[in-house]
């Protein structure tokens, strides 16, 4: 299959297909609703901590926790998530997980409410949030695909991440103004969010239910394993983000650079949080007209570098445009990678196996935000964020450089085919 389809076409066919609309639909409404609420979190838990009198290093070690205890679910639930989403109705599993972040978003609203909010409250509720995405992301990866011919499956996965990049953008920005208004408005605006999400998904009536899969429950897991084991294409390409958003993450120091480095309030960090996406949209706005159709190895790997050198522009600045600039670079080379690992990793996998190798995938991708926003907090803990930026930011080049060398197949694949 070529992804040199014309464009035109193309986008009408995916309009077309009404069913994908309405998945669509949720995942940017869930998406918004997530980027709302974990925007919401991470300020309150570093004005909590500021509000109790601990230093700068403190506050932001508490921020990086909520990583840490979101991640932690996953780690556990990944593997048998993605089995499952191999078994059952991947829609319905979706569904389900929906009315599970309900339950963080409500906690929170009545906690702003009656005024109970406390680091440990928002440390523990982020624990249910955690074990649900566990289960949502392998069956939206998975689902995705049924509902699209194949020949309109690398345009629908750039669509896709548009609708996350534009949650990403104004997610941010929203949840900037109605922290400044309260912090309950802001987890009853990803309440209201996370409800429309499961009625557009309550919408889709393709069979969603994948072929039945012979085999015990750890048999399958295995399976999934020693697939993404084997094929170094798609480990090099998840274990490539792994390790450089690890390092190079820095979406936790966020609150710290808005508050005392930049001291722009919460109105400029919701900007900062959307520059990234900024840029990954307008990326993401070319790629669903012109898909990458050459070198794409090559391309993934510039732009994990340029990821590199922008988080260390970044930690360097002091100044708000250059800072916000050197995050929309960021976001744009991570757009551009993302799509290349995505599309490699989706039509190298049979769809029997969609589900397991994104749990995989899913539990990379998390290690590398959840744990990299860890890993900023606890370094920013000993000497301070913005060498915790800056220094990650020269890890995750090296990194790219290493992987370079060690996944040939990676770094030569060519067409998107």
């Amino acid at each position: 299959m070529s992804s040199a389809v014309p464009s035109a076409s193309s986008f009408r066919d995916l309009l077309r297909q009404k069913d994908y609309l309405f998945y669509w639909a949720s995942r940017w409404m869930g998406g918004l609703g997530v980027q709302i609420q974990s925007v919401a979190m991470g300020w309150q838990v570093y004005d909590l901590s500021r509000q109790a009198r601990l230093d700068i290093n403190h506050a932001s070690f508490n921020v990086s926790l909520i990583g840490l205890i979101t991640f932690a679910p996953l780690f556990f639930l990944a593997l048998p998530a993605g089995m499952t989403a191999d078994r059952y109705d991947r829609k319905r599993i979706m569904m389900a997980c929906y009315v599970a972040e309900l339950a963080p978003a409500a906690i929170l609203s009545s906690a702003e409410v009656f005024h109970f909010a406390s680091v440990p409250l928002l440390l523990s509720v982020a624990v249910i949030f955690g074990a649900s995405r566990a289960f949502l992301q392998p069956s939206s990866t998975a689902l995705g695909p049924m509902l699209v011919p194949r020949e309109l499956l690398p345009r629908a996965i750039a669509w896709n991440s548009l609708a996350g990049q534009f949650g990403s953008i104004i997610g941010p920005a929203i949840a900037g103004l109605l922290i400044a208004l309260s912090p309950g408005a802001a987890f009853e605006g990803a309440f209201a969010l996370y409800a429309a999400a499961l009625i557009s998904l309550s919408m889709i009536r393709t069979h969603s239910t994948p072929q039945a899969q012979p085999g015990s429950r750890w048999t399958l897991v295995k399976e999934g394993l020693a697939y993404v084991w084997t094929n170094k294409v798609v480990f090099g390409a998840i274990s490539l983000d792994l390790a450089a958003v690890i390092l190079g993450g820095a979406t936790a120091m966020l609150p710290a650079f808005a508050r005392d480095v930049l001291k722009i309030g919460p109105e400029g960090f919701g900007l900062l949080r959307s520059s990234p996406a900024a840029g990954a949209a307008l990326v993401a706005i070319y790629l669903s007209i012109k898909p990458i159709r050459s070198k794409a190895g090559l391309k993934m790997f510039a732009c994990v570098a340029a990821y590199s050198v922008a988080t260390i522009v970044f930690g360097l600045s002091r100044t708000l445009w250059l800072s916000a600039a050197a995050l929309a670079a960021l976001g744009a080379a991570d757009m551009l990678s993302v799509f290349v690992r995505q599309t490699l990793v989706q039509l190298l996998t049979p769809d029997a196996m969609r589900g397991r190798v994104a749990a995989v995938s899913t539990l990379f991708i998390s290690a590398s935000n959840e744990l990299g926003e860890f890993r900023g907090g606890l370094v920013a803990r000993f000497i301070g964020p913005i060498n915790a930026v800056v220094y990650g930011g020269i890890g995750a080049l090296i990194v790219t450089g290493l992987w370079a060398r060690l996944f040939p197949a990676l770094r030569t694949a060519d067409r998107l085919e």
